[in-house]
Formats: C-alpha cells, sequence, structure tokens
C-alpha cells in the first residue's frame, strides 16, 4: 500500500483516500453548512447532559433487505496474552452482539486457542509475540528482533484497510515487545485514519508514549477513575479535581491535542476538547471486572455508525462522530448494566450484561 507522498496526492488504497477526505470534512473545523435534522437537534442544547437516547437512534442503521456483509461494521480488537484471554473476548463479542457484521481479534498465539474456544463467532488472528517467546535463543539480537516485528506487523498490514475501527488494549498485558509492536500497529492505524478506542494497557501504553495519539482526532481514550488519574499527572501536571470535573477533562483533551476522552464514572463524561457532554442514564452499582471491554466494542461499532451516517450525508458537518460513538456507546452499555442487575443483582457477571445488549438496543431503537 502507497503512503502519501510528501507534498503529493497519490494514495495507495481507496479507502484510506475516502477516511482522510471524511477526516477533512467531519473534524477539519470547516463552518457547517448542511446536515441532517434529527443528527443536528441531538446535541443541541448547552447542558452537559447529552441526548444519549436520540443520538443512539440517529446513528444506528436501518436493517435492509439490500445490505451485504461489512456495511455495519468491521472491527478489529488488538489484546490478549497468556493471563488475559477474556477481556479482548468481551470486547469482539460485544461488537457483534451490538450488530457489526464482522468482528476479529489479533492475540498472541497462546492465547488464541482460548479465545476462540468461547465463541466461532470471532476471526482470531494469533499474529502477536512476547518476550518469552523469543528468548529461546540467547544468540537473538536486534535485527532478529526487528524481523520478528516485521512479520507481526505485516501480518496486521494487510487487513488495516478492511477496518472500520480498532479497539487496542483489552488484555494485552505490559510485555516490552508485544507493546513496541502494538506502537507501531497504531502508528499505521493513524497514518491510515482509521479510528482507535483505547482501553486497559492500551491507556498504559499511551501515557508513556502521548504522541501515539496526539493530535489524532480518530482517537478515543476510555479510563477508568485510575487510568484517568495517571492520565491527568502526565498531560496537566496536577492531582484529579472532581469539583471542576469538566473543565478538567477539556483540559486535558486539549493538552492531547484534541483526542476524544470518555471518563468512565458514575456519570461518564466525555470531550474532544472543544466541548464536554456526560451520560447520566441507567446504570449499575454493580461492578464486576469486564464492564470496561463491553464499552470498547460499544463504542468502537457507534463510532464506525457514526462515520457511516455523516459520510452519507450532504455538505458539512461540524459534528464530531467520536464524540457521538462514545455517547451511545456509553448508554447503551449503561442500560444493559442496569438490565442484567434486575435479574442477577449481586451475581451479575460481565457475560450477563453482554447477553442484555441486544435487547437493551431494540428497546431503544426498535428494528422497524
Amino acid at each position: 500500500m502507497q503512503k502519501l507522498r510528501p507534498g503529493g496526492t497519490v494514495w495507495g488504497s481507496s479507502a484510506v483516500f475516502r477516511r482522510q477526505e471524511f477526516l477533512v470534512r467531519a473534524i477539519g473545523g470547516q463552518q457547517q453548512t448542511h446536515h441532517t435534522n434529527r443528527m443536528q437537534s441531538t446535541m443541541g442544547g448547552s447542558g452537559l447532559e447529552a441526548d444519549a437516547l436520540g443520538i443512539l437512534r440517529s446513528i444506528t442503521p436501518n436493517l435492509d433487505l439490500n445490505r451485504y456483509k461489512g456495511q455495519a461494521g468491521k472491527i478489529a480488537v488488538i489484546g490478549g496474552c497468556r493471563e488475559y484471554t477474556g477481556a479482548p473476548y468481551f470486547s469482539a463479542i460485544s461488537a457483534l452482539k451490538i450488530g457489526a457484521d464482522l468482528s476479529h481479534v489479533f492475540c498472541t498465539k497462546d492465547a488464541s486457542p482460548v479465545i476462540k474456544s468461547y465463541s466461532p463467532e470471532l476471526i482470531v488472528h494469533p499474529v502477536l509475540e512476547e518476550s518469552y517467546s523469543i528468548r529461546w535463543n540467547s544468540s537473538i539480537i536486534d535485527e532478529d528482533k526487528r524481523a520478528i516485528s516485521d512479520k507481526v506487523f505485516a501480518e496486521v498490514e494487510k487487513w488495516m484497510e478492511r477496518f472500520d475501527c480498532l479497539v487496542v488494549g483489552p488484555g494485552l498485558g505490559r510485555d516490552p515487545f508485544l507493546l513496541d509492536c502494538v506502537s507501531r500497529i497504531m502508528k499505521y492505524a493513524r497514518q491510515s485514519n482509521v479510528p482507535i478506542v483505547i482501553d486497559g494497557d492500551g491507556l498504559f501504553l499511551v501515557t508513556n508514549c502521548l504522541e501515539l495519539v496526539s493530535g489524532y482526532p480518530w482517537a478515543i481514550l476510555t479510563p477508568n477513575i485510575n487510568e484517568y488519574k495517571r492520565l491527568v499527572q502526565k498531560v496537566l501536571n496536577c492531582e484529579v479535581n472532581e469539583q471542576d470535573a469538566p473543565e478538567q477533562l477539556l483540559s486535558l483533551s486539549k493538552g492531547i491535542g484534541g483526542v476524544t476522552i470518555l471518563r468512565k464514572g458514575k456519570s461518564d463524561l466525555i470531550s474532544d476538547g472543544k466541548t464536554v457532554k456526560s451520560v447520566s442514564l441507567y446504570g449499575s452499582p454493580r461492578r464486576c471486572g469486564g464492564q470496561g471491554d463491553i464499552l470498547s466494542g460499544s463504542v468502537a461499532v457507534f463510532t464506525s455508525w457514526a462515520c457511516q451516517c455523516m459520510s452519507s450525508a450532504r455538505g458539512e458537518s461540524s459534528m464530531n462522530p467520536t464524540m457521538l460513538g462514545c455517547i451511545a456507546g456509553s448508554v447503551l452499555m449503561r442500560k444493559a448494566a442496569s438490565l442484567a442487575f434486575e435479574n442477577k443483582r449481586r451475581s451479575t457477571l460481565t457475560t450477563d450484561i453482554i447477553e442484555c445488549l441486544g435487547r437493551s438496543l431494540e428497546e431503544i431503537c426498535p428494528v422497524s
């Protein structure tokens, strides 16, 4: 695939070119000249609380007999290692349960058979490598490690232009060699203008290497309270300020060049450095592990749908599809958690919430 030549206009892939063209139109700061009325109304008003249900309905595509496989979204999760196989599964299967057509997982060889055993619905690629797997020979030198890294990158690169969104981080782990490989994948995704949702250990990577996402408007960070604290300390050089949470989130997003940040909490706060919105509907007091993985898959699907919805609309729009994707993904996850808690109470698990995703979406946005 050819890169954009310096000073030139040649792209090796029409998909990459379309993303670049849409990026300029949707997020490039141009004035809004026309858009569909229903999408304009969902972001209107000066209040902090978003019209989350209206946004979800506005970007969820209709089911149409004329559509074909892939049009409702192709999502890829980069994560899964020896210790963590549940997280990438939760993220990828949630994307399918919500309505994506295809969901891929790029993981280590050890994680692959385990993730495959969870569901035949996922396309699992056992291509990532950890340091322990290349230590069998003490004579391995940097050139050999680079060759292994090149092989990992090539296995992901050939798929990249097919994806509508990446999720980086669920179950990734913190192995140095693996993180180096994933950094390279993220740089290529950025070059290809593929939206990236970053969660879990992906946030550990980004916090220590901000240039991976700084200034990239298709980047979405989904930190929990501890991950958010580390980001604030790294970028703003201060502690979390709960009294001025919206203003601090706005400053944090601006400090990373306008990336979209979804701060998870009692109410989810979302900012792209230009505005701040809150999602407070629904929710559950049960805080079982894995809910963030569901959210990452949910945000990925809705971001891809928001991009499709806006790119099919005539004219220009200043509305940010990453904000729309975060708001819709947040409210669906919160409703599913609420429904699961109604039935399971203290015994609610992540798998119970996943099983409520379809019902939750149907109740908010019924299939016509």
